[in-house]
């Protein structure tokens, strides 16, 4: 389980095809030194394996499914990928809960300066099937970040990003179109599952059950 706090920016230094697989090898200094292997680490938001852990890089496999799936299939030499360590039993909840599942892929709408201030805004298209589980002041994993929604139109998600997180993550590299690793409050799917069980008879959208006051 992790929070969404990133811990280091690492870097691809290569992705390398076996058939259907793919490994790749991520440049952290900070994050290498304290896993093991078959540590789970995230990185920019999917829970994945350490492997082949050397002196400031350590490796990770990717299934179709992960590359499919995730905004990992921009990935080349050179991007940048958020990096967490697991939480530990003593630790605190900086974020959120996060538990390193992408529920979907998001695009990048718009990242840009708040006028004269070093605060920017940060919008994401929502895929269609994620939009009725994040809302406005509510939590949210972004490439693995653990943001909170400043506004919701549609399926546009707009968050403040403050300077300290655009400095501490992939963010800066990012540009309008790049597809992102969502994670919605898991909460909030649980709550629906409940909420779905209680009224059986009906096959209610999480929007109309809290309409019905369930």
């Amino acid at each position: 389980m992790f929070t969404g706090i990133v811990e280091e920016v690492g870097r691809i230094a290569r992705v390398d095809v076996h058939g259907e697989n793919r490994r790749i090898q991520i440049s952290a200094p900070r994050v290498a030194s304290e896993l093991k292997t078959g540590g789970s680490v995230s990185v920019s938001g999917v829970c994945l394996t350490a492997l082949e852990i050397g002196k400031g890089s350590f490796q990770a496999d990717l299934a179709p499914e992960t590359w499919q799936r995730t905004s990992f299939s921009r990935l080349k030499a050179g991007a940048l990928v958020n990096l967490e360590l697991p939480m530990r039993a003593s630790g605190r909840f900086d974020g959120h809960i996060v538990q390193g599942h992408v529920d979907g892929i998001g695009q990048l709408h718009r990242f840009e300066q708040i006028g004269d201030s070093d605060n920017w805004w940060l919008t994401i298209q929502l895929p269609a099937e994620l939009e009725k589980y994040v809302v406005h002041k509510g939590s949210i994993s972004i490439e693995g970040i653990s943001l909170t929604v400043a506004s919701l139109k549609d399926r546009d998600c707009t968050l403040a990003i403050i300077p300290h997180t655009v400095e501490s993550t992939n963010l800066k590299s990012m540009r309008p179109g790049d597809p992102v690793n969502l994670e919605v409050d898991v909460v909030a799917k649980y709550v629906e599952k409940m909420m779905r069980s209680s009224v059986p008879e009906k096959a209610l959208t999480l929007e109309q059950l809290v309409r019905e006051g369930f």
